[in-house]
């Protein structure tokens, strides 16, 4: 079987079995018959006067929701037109009672998925049923719904509650979504008090539930209860926080987001009205964690760190595209992801809280997070035992909170080879102590470095992103650099910076294709790294040509002209505009200068 079955040949029998067992056609689902086997008719299924056997059945009591049919073949046997025509009668037989039927046919190395008798793509490996069945459950997200709901949350609890604090804003909400996605029985009838017992009573229970959600939830109930407000008594503000908070939890789909479209949108409205937190926190633009997860070629069998996590952006997009590229969320494969492949430290408490509450959100507890200063060793020996092969990152900008230290002890932490991608201020390398960096270079190379758009960051800090390999010395090895001028992004009112015109996909394929071949493109540079005269450790934006112009030469004439002869240009220039305005000429008799505006002839 796909990830299961070593290379012997194994019989129809076996195959159908196993299959039974992958798909969960073994266990006793209520409200539905399900199982595997070779004696079973349709006919004892529901399907009157049909004999045909199928060789594994999912069959809802209710025919609206999804059925699922199993052909299984022997593994000898190649998936071939007989092989086809089998499963689609099958499928054809289960379609005359059912809306939407999925059929899968099945040799233990190799699988055909169909939906309504038409083929679709799927991954390779045979999944759970709960997989096929969110095949036909996805939906996309009401993105200006979610922005829109998240602006009236902000303000209801910045005017109505007199939660000053923006990041305990944040967390409210945060524990509020949290608490729904693990069923919370809210409801706008709620007093405050009931209201809030309700979110730690769902916390607490599932506080219990799970080793590796346990400190997420503990920290969230303690963050939580330490949030202090003006007013609980307004019942229509607490009524309409809980009908939005619902709205945001009902828009998640988990079948369906790509590590921004919730969170992603949650994170950035609030951040609109805070453009750093107290630890340096510059939070990543989406578009940025996508380019930078292609830029160091990460697959769904990377295991990532991000040792500045923030709210867990980076974490989120890389959970999101490695389950995607494995399938989706209800494969075998995406557990495995979520517990053993994505690993975070945040040193601020709120912040960590934060990034617990992205991951809970969408029903993540598993992802490993800690709080903890990636400059000690206390954190690198934590990095050490991961075994990591990629890591992103956007370490805080400022040298009180050891940018560069951050990035040396990560470089310093992780398995030799590893692609790290940092987003730092463009001259970062060159401002700070240079011994520091010398020391990163002795030890690390500096493959490469993309200049991002200037107004990548709303807070105006021009940015790049600098991918090191560990381990493995600079010495005297050139570095690939190019500028991303433009990212097509537009500014939307209370909104920040979107791809409202869709730009952004076609600009992120070009730049991955140019850096990855490091050619196509004026604005490639290869850079001598150091610290002299002709050696950089940025990109360096060309000098504008210099152009001359008539009026470059009258303008230089004339201040010459001024300055030899000791003339006043700012009494000059009053003199000159009263006279016109007024007389219609200037006369400087000092100075020989006669300067007349001719009439207009129609009006003498």
């Amino acid at each position: 079987m796909a990830g299961v079955l070593n290379n012997q040949n194994y019989t129809e029998d076996e195959i159908r079995e196993m299959a039974g067992y992958i798909l969960g056609f073994k266990e006793e689902i209520k409200n539905v018959k399900a199982g595997v086997g070779q004696l079973t008719t349709f006919n004892q299924l529901g399907f009157k006067g049909v004999n045909d056997k199928p060789d594994g059945w999912y069959l809802p009591d209710n025919t609206n929701e999804p059925a699922i049919i199993l052909e299984a073949k022997s593994s000898l046997v190649e998936l071939k037109d007989k092989q086809v025509e089998e499963i689609k009668k099958n499928c054809t037989i289960a379609l005359t009672k059912y809306k939407n039927v999925i059929g899968i046919l099945y040799n233990g190395f190799d699988i055909k998925v169909y939906r309504n008798n038409n083929e679709i793509e799927t991954t390779n490996e045979l999944q759970n049923k709960e997989y096929y069945i969110g095949l036909l459950n996805k939906n996309k997200i009401d993105k200006d719904k979610i922005y829109s709901l998240t602006a009236k949350i902000n303000n209801c609890l910045h005017t109505e509650f007199g939660i000053k604090n923006l990041y305990h804003r944040m967390i409210f909400t945060a524990c509020a979504l949290v608490a729904k996605r693990y069923d919370a029985p809210l409801n706008k009838k709620m007093d405050y008090e009931t209201f809030s017992a309700c979110i730690k009573s769902t916390l607490k229970t599932e506080l219990k539930n799970g080793d590796n959600v346990n400190p997420k939830i503990d920290i969230l109930l303690e963050v939580f209860s330490d949030i202090k407000m003006n007013t609980t008594s307004n019942q229509e503000a607490i009524s309409n926080f809980i009908e939005w908070v619902t709205e945001i939890s009902d828009s998640i789909n988990s079948d369906y987001w790509n590590g921004e479209d919730v969170m992603g949108i949650f994170f950035n409205e609030f951040n609109r009205y805070k453009k750093k937190s107290e630890s340096g926190q510059v939070f990543t633009p989406d578009h940025v964690t996508s380019l930078m997860y292609r830029l160091i070629g990460v697959h769904k069998d990377d295991v990532i760190l991000d040792a500045a996590c923030g709210s867990g952006a980076f974490l989120v997009k890389a959970m999101c595209n490695m389950i995607s590229e494995a399938g989706g969320i209800n494969t075998l494969t995406a557990k495995n992801i979520k517990s053993k492949q994505l690993y975070g430290i945040e040193f601020d408490r709120e912040i960590y809280a934060l990034a617990c509450a992205n991951m809970l959100i969408h029903k993540d507890g598993k992802t490993n997070l800690v709080q903890l200063d990636s400059r000690t060793e206390e954190a690198r020996n934590w990095i050490r035992d991961k075994n990591i092969t990629k890591v992103l990152m956007n370490p805080p900008f400022e040298n009180k909170y050891g940018c560069i230290q951050i990035v040396k002890n990560v470089l310093d932490s992780v398995p030799m080879g590893t692609l790290c991608a940092f987003i730092l201020p463009e001259k970062k390398l060159e401002k700070v102590n240079q011994t520091l960096v010398k020391r990163i270079l002795m030890k690390h190379t500096l493959k490469k470095i993309v200049k991002l758009p200037e107004k990548t960051f709303s807070e105006g800090i021009t940015t790049s992103v600098f991918i090191f390999e560990s381990g493995i010395p600079q010495n005297d090895k050139e570095i690939f650099a190019c500028y991303i001028s433009e990212d097509g992004l537009e500014t939307v009112k209370n909104q920040g910076r979107h791809d409202v015109k869709g730009k952004w996909q076609s600009i992120e394929d070009k730049w991955v294709n140019i850096i990855n071949k490091q050619s196509g493109d004026d604005s490639i540079q290869w850079i001598k790294p150091g610290f002299d005269v002709d050696q950089h450790l940025s990109y360096q934006v060309p000098a504008k040509e210099l152009e001359l112009y008539d009026e470059d030469f009258r303008k230089t004439v004339l201040d010459y002209y001024f300055y030899n002869n000791k003339i006043d240009i700012k009494n000059f220039n009053d003199n000159l505009i009263n006279n016109i305005l007024y007389n219609g000429s200037f006369k400087d008799n000092k100075n020989n200068i006669t300067i007349e505006i001719p009439k207009d002839d129609e009006n003498e």
